[in-house]
């Protein structure tokens, strides 16, 4: 693993999970009514502190992006997972909250999860792109479950809804890395010309906008600690299975990569819901509050 990916992709997790406390601060405090609304991004637009979340947020993905052209995706992804490390931290100052044993517990498990995930796979690039078939299959797949997802938690939206919502968030992301990378890729061999030519680019900007719409309405209903977990181990399992599905990483597959790979992901998994449920991750609530004074929060 190269140092720059690893600074690259490190600096993203940081802006990420800075940008995703700022963000859920501000949209509890969102009027229920903007659930899964486009109105819900209208009304905290005017409230300084989500700009800085988002402003964050974009920092993060620039970065992450930066570290996709240089490295697999297979790779950053389990690296961009440590943005809860970050946003824990930024949410211990707000509370705060010792870190105790559940918070080193996860600490370890996520940290030592994705080194044993990325010693154990050694991801690599270079190897062969799969055909348009099996890239719609796969993307149509993540896709259709996190419709799928977002049409349950409509439904319930104040029990289990944040969290179907933040995995289908997550899974859009995942989906939405891929194409990043493909939109890099396309950009290094044919120009702007090329890029502004394919579908690619767009497909981003849509999965952004959707998969924000779903992680506003998850932090708007619940609190940090039952959105952000849903959403930071789904992004880089969806993410991981694109890499490997169509973009031709390649992972070691003999029988004790794939027992510390799959070991290396459950710690991950464990980690990030250890660290999710701390109670230093702020709470917060869905009180309704009118949107002129949403504006001076």
């Amino acid at each position: 693993m190269s140092v720059p990916v690893l600074v690259l992709a490190l600096s993203a997790a940081c802006c990420l999970g800075f940008g995703f406390v700022l963000q859920q601060n501000a949209a509890r405090r969102a009027p229920l009514s903007d659930f899964l609304s486009v109105r819900l991004l209208i009304d905290l637009v005017k409230v300084p502190r989500w700009l800085g979340g988002i402003a964050l947020m974009v920092a993060g993905m620039a970065l992450g992006a930066a570290a996709l052209g240089q490295g697999e995706l297979s790779l950053v992804e389990p690296l961009l997972a440590t943005n809860l490390l970050f946003a824990l931290a930024l949410s211990r100052r707000q509370t705060r909250q010792p870190l105790g044993r559940q918070g080193w517990a996860g600490l370890l498990l996520l940290g030592g999860g994705v080194t044993a995930f990325i010693v154990a796979g050694q991801p690599q690039g270079g190897g062969a792109t799969a055909g348009p078939v099996r890239q719609w299959l796969i993307m149509g797949a993540m896709i259709g479950l996190a419709l799928l997802l977002t049409a349950r938690g409509k439904r319930s939206r104040l029990s289990s809804g944040p969290v179907l919502l933040a995995l289908a968030a997550g899974l859009l992301y995942g989906v939405q890395d891929a194409l990043t990378r493909v939109s890099g890729q396309t950009f290094s061999e044919g120009g702007l010309t090329g890029l502004l030519t394919g579908w690619q680019p767009y497909a981003v900007v849509a999965l952004g906008v959707a998969g924000l719409v779903l992680v506003q309405s998850a932090f708007e209903t619940a609190s940090l600690r039952a959105s952000l977990p849903a959403l930071t181990a789904a992004q880089p399992l969806a993410g991981i299975v694109c890499g490997v599905g169509f973009l031709g990483d390649r992972l070691r597959t003999d029988t004790m990569a794939l027992a510390w790979e799959s070991a290396g992901l459950l710690a991950v998994v464990a980690g990030i819901v250890l660290l999710g449920l701390h109670p230093a991750m702020p709470q917060g609530s869905a009180t309704p509050v009118p949107a002129a004074r949403l504006r001076t929060q």
